[in-house]
């Protein structure tokens, strides 16, 4: 089964479905079989980013898949992200060049700067914003000069498109009052819990489309605590809609978030979850339906990045 597309604001078209590959580095030859169990089920729109340490064997399983002819290029979507350490105006372009490298690739599809936070000297790794002396590694790097870099990324044939990853609306809108190629994505931690409307509106309105990671509200979330709001997945309503249509929690979730205008990336290295996620495109949910899982939204924010709340730019201060 393919996925339907949505046509970016600068005319290409993006699968509304893609494989999300974040915590998938663990065991190399297990997330490359991943890619090529999705692409055989299907799947188009590969989530990637450079800080999740998997490139390499993604675009190795990649360019199998387009050596066997199942696929080719300019079929798949291809995304990945400048992590918060490569803000800087000489860094930008060459480390979009490293992905690159990395995915064997001479383009991607969509480069999206990950981040609003720059930081230096982070070493490998998620971790490390502050040095042994806990210090703030905080560098003061206005993302403006990062998107213009991001622009020429873009002019130079490296990436398809461009965009933002975590950013809120004011941050969205500085970047949009300077911009000469305007983002054509925001990717955002979106799921029935945080189904992030008013977001959603504002962006539509200025004709940027939403990315909704951690679609599923991560239900194995080791931090999650027993006051949280039931994840939706797990909740009665959207269970009793699943019976209707004979689809599973997770599928009524992927189909909802799809319904409302978002690109949900759901991330599995399970060849059944693979091919189940994209099972998505023989039904619709009713507007009555769409309305009831909207109740479900309780503001639960499962990515709050807490590691980054000092940063002058941390964009989870503001209500969107």
């Amino acid at each position: 089964m393919a996925a339907d597309k949505v046509t970016l604001n600068n005319g290409v078209k993006c699968p509304v479905l893609g494989l999300g590959t974040w915590q998938s580095n663990d065991n190399p030859g297990i997330v490359e079989q991943a890619i090529r169990d999705a692409i055989d089920v299907g799947y188009r729109h590969f989530d990637c980013a450079f800080i999740y340490g998997n490139e390499r064997e993604i675009g190795k399983a990649i360019r199998e898949k387009i050596a066997e002819g199942v696929v080719k290029r300019e079929d798949l979507f291809i995304v990945t992200k400048l992590w918060n350490d490569s803000h800087r105006k000489e860094k930008v372009i060459s480390t979009c060049k490293k992905s690159l490298k990395n995915f064997g690739l001479d383009y991607v599809d969509l480069y999206l700067i990950h981040w609003p936070t720059a930081y230096k000297g982070l070493g490998e790794g998620l971790l490390g914003f502050v040095d042994e002396k806990g210090n703030s590694l905080e560098d003061d790097v206005d993302y403006l000069d990062t998107w213009k870099q991001m622009e020429e990324c873009y002019k130079l044939g490296l990436t398809k498109s461009i965009g933002l990853s975590n950013f809120n609306s004011q941050q969205i809108e500085r970047v949009l009052s300077i911009a000469k190629i305007k983002p054509v994505m925001n990717q955002v931690e979106c799921h029935p819990n945080l189904n992030q409307k008013k977001l959603r509106d504002f962006c539509k309105e200025r004709g940027i489309v939403i990315t909704a990671y951690s679609p599923l509200g991560s239900p194995k979330r080791s931090w999650v605590k027993p006051d949280d709001p039931q994840v939706a997945i797990e909740h009665p309503k959207i269970i009793k809609i699943g019976k209707k249509y004979q689809k599973s929690p997770a599928q009524i979730v992927l189909r909802y978030l799809i319904d409302i205008g978002t690109v949900p990336v759901p991330k599995s290295t399970s060849k059944s979850r693979i091919a189940e996620n994209i099972q998505l495109f023989d039904f619709k949910l009713t507007s009555e339906e769409i309305k009831e899982i909207d109740k479900l939204d309780s503001g639960l924010r499962i990515c709050p990045a807490v590691e980054l709340k000092n940063h002058k730019n941390y964009p989870f201060n503001i209500e969107f």
